[in-house]
């Protein structure tokens, strides 16, 4: 297939940009609640799933955060894992057709978030009910999935503005 980013018809660029930048504002919206639950810590993402550290017995003091119960836990991976990987299939196609990247580094930043989004919410479960310090592995592979997000939108974005 010859077609690229920078050869097909101005009205679907137009759609093609606009949709980008949609869910690139959706993606920022959802790691602005990240930072906002998290603090975007380790210490604060143990603390969102497993609970806060016990408050001494004290009648005015109560937990911050509790144990997500399994049923939370199971809905966030499935609403996740869900959606995520529909952002990530639509802007993996659209990022297929860019003449900027091309060969090893294209396909690496295509895959890349698909096998992010299960390591990410798999560690998650391990963090809860196995170890704390699956945290890292939490922290390392959700950089990964929305660095590969940022960037194949950004270059997709520059290869739909050419001769826009």
């Amino acid at each position: 297939m010859n077609k690229n980013l920078r050869t097909i018809d101005k009205s679907l660029k137009i759609f093609l940009s606009i949709y980008i930048i949609v869910i690139t504002i959706g993606v920022t919206i959802g790691l602005s609640f990240v930072r906002l639950t998290t603090s975007m810590t380790p210490k604060g993402t143990i603390e969102r799933f497993k609970g806060s550290e016990d408050v001494e017995n004290s009648d005015f003091e109560i937990k911050e955060n509790y144990p997500k119960p399994i049923s939370e836990m199971l809905l966030t991976t499935h609403n996740h894992i869900l959606g995520l990987s529909f952002i990530f299939l639509s802007i993996g196609l659209i990022f297929y057709f860019n003449s900027i990247i091309k060969g090893f580094w294209k396909t690496i930043l295509m895959i890349e978030p698909l096998i992010s989004v299960v390591v990410s919410f798999g560690s998650i479960w391990l963090m809860r009910f196995v170890h704390q310090d699956f945290v890292y592995l939490t922290i390392i592979s959700a950089i990964l999935m929305y660095l590969s997000f940022y960037i194949m939108a950004f270059v997709s974005l520059l290869d739909l503005r050419k001769t826009f």
